[in-house]
């Protein structure tokens, strides 16, 4: 583990599990206070002993710890990660869903479906931004798109894919193009296919999140009324999409790391 070692005080500590579909994260929180995160690819956590592995060696090191909260978009990981985390922690363990209680209202026609992670993005913006519009972008994956009202209800969301679909895409489904690691590019257009891939990607995903913001942000204030409207970004590829866009956006980091945890300190308050 990664985590630095420092013993915080013995009370409100809570460890925050993320399973993303490529990365998961490990967090220890003090209070609202991300204390620190380790992350490992989420096939780690596929085995009981790759989960021991990885969540041992911190419930050991901190004997104070009582209390865990679950945030994940792979089912099969779940019942496997709740099962440890209730054997070795005496406190609550809390996994993520749309039947907990949310800071915001839940407008979606099939509730359960809606992701763990998605729903900890937007308790977060509720957190954050009380009483103002947010948009919250998660670049990971897969990129969801989440809008919440400043009366904190659910407004919507879409979902497309994310940088590295994109290039696994052009990759398994054409006969010579390569795959393509994405970063930033020096220029608009390439002049290689390698070149060409990266800025087709990376500038066309920039240039729909600018469109569709465009796009949602009229529609806040033509059809909803909203003055003021935040815009944030989480995931992994967040940092580097965020970089190339014109429109204003804060990126959060561990967003859906510390939206967990705040849900947790809403739905178990006596473990705070």
């Amino acid at each position: 583990m990664l985590f630095s070692g420092q013993q915080p005080p013995a009370f409100a500590l809570t460890l925050v599990v993320e399973t993303g579909n490529t990365t998961a994260s490990i967090a220890l929180f003090r209070g609202n206070e991300c204390l620190d995160v380790h992350k490992v690819p989420s096939s780690v956590m596929s085995s009981r002993e790759g989960i021991s592995a990885q969540l041992l060696p911190v419930i050991m090191h901190y004997p104070a710890l009582r209390d865990a909260v679950l945030c994940s978009v792979v089912p099969s990981l779940d019942d496997a990660i709740c099962t440890f985390l209730r054997s070795h922690l005496p406190g609550e363990v809390v996994k993520v869903t749309s039947s907990m209680q949310l800071p915001f209202t839940l407008h979606y026609d099939s509730p359960e479906s809606f992701g763990a992670d998605r729903i900890a993005l937007c308790a977060l913006g509720c957190q954050l931004y009380a009483r103002e519009a947010v948009i919250a972008f998660d670049i990971g994956t897969a990129i969801t798109v989440d809008v919440l009202g400043s009366g904190q209800d659910y407004l919507g969301g879409l979902i497309m894919p994310g940088l590295d679909l994109m290039a696994k895409a052009l990759h398994e489904h054409t006969a010579r193009l390569p795959l393509v690691d994405i970063d930033r590019p020096e220029t608009i257009v390439g002049h290689s296919t390698v070149e060409c891939i990266r800025n087709g990607i990376a500038l066309g995903c920039a240039s729909s999140i600018d469109g569709l913001l465009v796009k949602i942000q009229r529609w806040l204030r033509e059809a909803h009324g909203e003055e003021s409207i935040r815009v944030i970004a989480a995931g992994g590829n967040a940092p580097l999409v965020s970089a190339m866009l014109d429109a204003s956006v804060v990126v959060e980091e561990h967003a859906v790391l510390r939206g967990s945890r705040y849900l947790f300190a809403l739905n178990a308050p006596a473990s705070r």
